[in-house]
């Protein structure tokens, strides 16, 4: 080779890296990086729109559930709601056969849209009326929640046993609109 033509080969070799590396670092890079982005932003609308989806078909499933929460909710009025829930447990005793010894309510209003009764309840009876106290709290139609329960045996042979239930209750606050 002579030395000219080795010298213009040079030249063009260099500008030939020098144009690869701008293309490589300051355009394929960058242009990776934004389709890697797209294709994740498409990626999650994508998800969003199945839900979305989703969320449309069980729209009058939706509904009706809020529906009945909201009728069987408690009342607004404290003392009301208080009396409402007693008078369940009242109810659910007498018709199970347990006996309770105590209810402690307290009320709880951490949010603008609702409120809670949480109530701390004693009850005492052999296995079967306990379960079925408990069953009748379950499928009540007061909105009620079980959020502990505690059985322990009062006697060495387990057939007097007692029951402590912490219950919550909800109370829906309406909302001006």
């Amino acid at each position: 080779m002579k030395i000219e033509n080795r010298q213009q080969f040079l030249v063009t070799l260099t500008i030939g890296v020098a144009a690869l590396y701008i293309g490589v670092n300051f355009i394929g890079e960058p242009m990776v990086g934004l389709w890697s982005a797209r294709s994740a932003q498409i990626k999650q609308l994508r998800t969003k729109v199945s839900e979305g989806t989703l969320l449309i078909k069980r729209g009058a499933d939706i509904r009706s559930r809020w529906s009945g929460m909201s009728t069987n909710a408690l009342p607004n009025n404290p003392s009301l709601a208080e009396q409402q829930v007693l008078k369940a447990f009242d109810s659910w005793s007498r018709d199970t056969g347990a006996e309770i010894s105590s209810i402690m309510p307290q009320w709880k209003n951490d949010s603008t849209n609702y409120m809670t009764l949480n109530c701390r309840i004693e009850a005492s009876g052999n296995l079967g009326t306990l379960s079925q106290f408990l069953y009748n709290i379950e499928k009540g139609p007061a909105a009620l929640k079980l959020d502990a329960v505690e059985l322990s045996a009062r006697d060495g042979t387990g057939q007097q046993l007692t029951l402590g239930l912490q219950i919550s209750g909800l109370v829906l606050i309406p909302q001006a609109k």
